[in-house]
């Protein structure tokens, strides 16, 4: 049993933008009961609050819980409350670079979108995030954007070469999130080591973007044990073998 299970958020524990649903809600709780799990995601701090916090959670297992948006540059665990323990901020230079350069590979690539719903590119304070169809898009809308990765590698790959000081990373359905180099979701593997005093060898990983340039396959290139997962179907399933197996 591992003293750590550590989960992403979108596509991982609930559909893209949705919030957890009362079965997965029912199963985090059983395993809250019996080990201490993080959720890092390239979501900020009010997207963790909507989908996550706002369900039933068991109040006395919250202090084993411990959230890390924008890919582990946000981290909050709870007290009486959630408390910011820390949060690393891109600089305002740093930020027009980036968006400069989203802006130039969406004219370059010609990826402008016909209708869009909300923002496409999201300052989140620690990481600049762009969504192919904004941040509100339906989930049908967003799951036939770009099923197979290939309008969003292609970006990627130009943003690495207008960006290359920065880190550029596939994240949920529609979603690139850029953060400063060697801040990714390895980093926030590597600060729940530090916070929490648990080794990585004694974390288990939960998350569906694990290919190469998916934003939790640094995770994977840390260390972490780590399971593929396709939905958050499987990842009931997942939650269910580990509570079986220590039940």
């Amino acid at each position: 049993m591992k003293q750590l299970i550590v989960f992403d958020l979108d596509g991982t524990l609930a559909e893209s933008k949705s919030t957890v649903d009362p079965e997965m809600v029912s199963l985090l709780n059983s395993l809250l009961a019996i080990t201490k799990i993080a959720v890092i995601s390239g979501g900020d701090w009010p997207q963790f609050q909507r989908q996550l916090l706002a369900q039933d959670f068991a109040r006395s297992a919250l202090s084993n819980l411990f959230l890390l948006p924008t890919c582990g540059t946000k981290f909050f665990r709870y007290s009486s409350d959630w408390d910011e323990i820390y949060s690393d901020d891109l600089t305002d230079m740093q930020k027009e670079q980036i968006i400069k350069a989203l802006n130039t590979a969406m004219a370059s690539l010609e990826l402008t979108p016909a209708k869009v719903w909300g923002e496409i590119i999201e300052d989140r304070g620690s990481q600049i995030t762009f969504s192919a169809l904004g941040q509100a898009a339906p989930i049908a809308e967003k799951k036939e954007w770009d099923p197979g990765f290939v309008k969003r590698k292609k970006m990627q790959e130009l943003l690495t070469q207008l960006i290359p000081d920065f880190s550029v990373r596939l994240g949920g359905t529609t979603s690139i999130d850029v953060t400063r180099p060697g801040i990714d979701k390895a980093y926030g593997i590597a600060k729940l080591e530090e916070i929490l005093h648990i080794d990585r060898a004694e974390m288990l990983f939960v998350g569906d973007a694990l290919f190469p340039g998916g934003n939790d396959y640094p995770v994977k290139e840390a260390g972490v044990f780590s399971i593929q997962v396709r939905d958050q179907n499987e990842t009931k399933r997942v939650i269910e073998t580990i509570v079986g197996w220590v039940s």
